[in-house]
């Protein structure tokens, strides 16, 4: 696992977003071969976002030849509602970049046979040859996507009912009202995750530092479902200082001795 500490969030986040960038720009991508992208939603990808419109306004990367997966969606919530995941990967990202609409992928919420959709979702990550890079985010209590604690960390796409602690938290985004917030949500599994070639998690915040410390320093755990990445043979973390404070001090200088003789993404970006 390579665990990269940033000063700040918005340093965190131009890491993140020039190495899938520098992931793009280098596969080789093409009509015939897509660069295969999952992704998430929420407020710790929002700053990864901006940095790669800024990147594409720039013309370092395209979005032509990308097709992309996001982690999940509500249920019942309609797909222009200003909370949905699909209204807010078209307003934060989708609707700033050259990606085809018909390359994005996004669970539907709203589908009449939710089981069928998680499966067709799961058939069509298989039929484009997997997953390329999967970017995330964790919550406080260490999940990925809604794969709450005590999730399979063999799960796969399927329909998910959340947490009150989840509830609790997304009610922010609902006028503070946990009774507006869904209870049920699509999700893809640790395991659907975990099988991409390449997993990226941002993590930022004090509030995540515990969560953060179970994924790098305990043991694998399916109460802390992002401890799943210690088994991921290309698993890296970007986080902040804030996020790394519970990190034994020994722990983050060894992450960063061998980070300060790695090249920085941005450099193969440059023209």
């Amino acid at each position: 696992m390579r665990v990269i500490i940033e000063p700040d969030y918005e340093t965190a986040s131009k890491w993140s977003a020039n190495f899938v960038a520098s992931r793009i720009t280098s596969s080789g991508a093409s009509e015939s071969k897509l660069f295969v992208l999952g992704l998430p939603t929420g407020s710790s990808p929002l700053g990864m976002y901006k940095e790669l419109i800024e990147l594409y306004k720039a013309k370092k990367v395209s979005f032509k030849n990308v097709i992309t997966f996001n982690m999940d969606e509500y249920i019942n919530l309609p797909e222009d509602h200003p909370q949905s995941y699909h209204r807010f990967m078209w307003d934060n990202f989708f609707g700033h970049i050259d990606i085809p609409k018909e390359n994005v992928n996004i669970l539907n919420g709203n589908a009449p046979d939710l089981k069928a959709e998680c499966t067709s979702y799961e058939e069509k990550i298989k039929k484009v040859g997997g997953i390329d890079l999967f970017v995330g985010g964790i919550g406080p209590d260490g999940h990925i996507a809604f794969n709450e604690p005590g999730s399979s960390l063999s799960s796969r796409t399927r329909v998910k009912t959340l947490t009150y602690d989840t509830i609790v938290a997304n009610s922010r985004f609902f006028d503070g009202d946990v009774n507006k917030v869904p209870k049920r949500a699509l999700t893809v599994g640790v395991k659907t995750v975990m099988d991409a070639e390449q997993v990226l998690i941002i993590v930022n915040g004090h509030n995540k530092a515990r969560a953060l410390r179970h994924a790098i320093e305990e043991g694998i755990n399916h109460m802390w479902t992002i401890s799943a990445l210690q088994m991921h043979p290309q698993g890296i973390i970007v986080c902040d200082e804030e996020a790394a404070v519970e990190l034994k001090v020994g722990t983050a200088k060894y992450f960063k001795d061998i980070e300060s003789a790695n090249l920085d993404p941005a450099t193969l970006l440059k023209s």
